[in-house]
């Protein structure tokens, strides 16, 4: 059986996400800015790239390796298609992180927007200790009411992603970081026009404490 995500058109996806009433795209932009250049790093992985949303903000001068991974194999190349001019440095690979987290190559920062919701902590966890991150940058969406998906002409697009998705808990993804050795040192929010807001999270890899040797 096909994720539900790989049924879902990046056009109408994206003309969902950008309506007036979600906000959601322009949003998630505006925050990636802030995520790709938070840190000292010169390697970023993005999961749930989408149609690349937030890649121009990235900086040639400071990144060496982008790596875009989604498990739809058409958004992915349109992401190819919209960004020539990261081809250098621009690698995307479609895989199922529930199935394919042993294949992800290692990258110094982690950008995990909208896509713990899909995946769960558990596989979340696994991803992280393969690609090894030394900066983990979360957004997850608080839902204010019943409804996770909000009200437009394109909700019925999001019908199969029932199955698929959860509800993600601050506290409980705090904790579990902390279970891998990732402690939180930055939080920040959104609020969208429809009453949710985008809370984002940032972990930074604890550091080895090195053992003091006894006389």
């Amino acid at each position: 059986m096909l994720n539900p995500w790989e049924e879902i058109l990046l056009d109408d996806y994206e003309s969902h996400m950008q309506l007036d009433s979600v906000m959601q795209l322009q949003a998630m932009n505006k925050m990636m800015k802030g995520q790709l250049g938070a840190y000292p790093v010169s390697s970023v992985m993005i999961l749930g790239i989408a149609g690349g949303n937030g890649l121009e903000h990235i900086r040639k001068d400071k990144y060496r390796r982008v790596y875009g991974i989604d498990i739809n194999s058409s958004y992915l190349k349109e992401v190819v298609r919209r960004y020539p001019d990261l081809t250098e440095i621009l690698k995307c690979l479609c895989f199922d992180l529930t199935k394919d987290a042993d294949k992800l190559p290692e990258a110094e920062l982690l950008i995990a927007n909208l896509l713990i919701e899909y995946i769960g902590y558990d596989c979340f966890q696994e991803v992280i200790l393969h690609v090894n991150p030394n900066y983990v940058s979360v957004i997850i969406q608080i839902n204010m009411g019943d409804s996770w998906v909000s009200d437009s002409p394109y909700l019925h697009i999001f019908d199969g992603l029932e199955r698929v998705h959860a509800q993600i808990e601050e506290e409980l993804l705090e904790i579990l970081m902390k279970k891998i050795g990732y402690n939180k040192i930055k939080t920040s929010e959104y609020l969208l026009p429809n009453g949710k807001k985008l809370e984002q999270m940032d972990f930074e890899k604890a550091k080895e404490t090195e053992q003091s040797v006894q006389p």
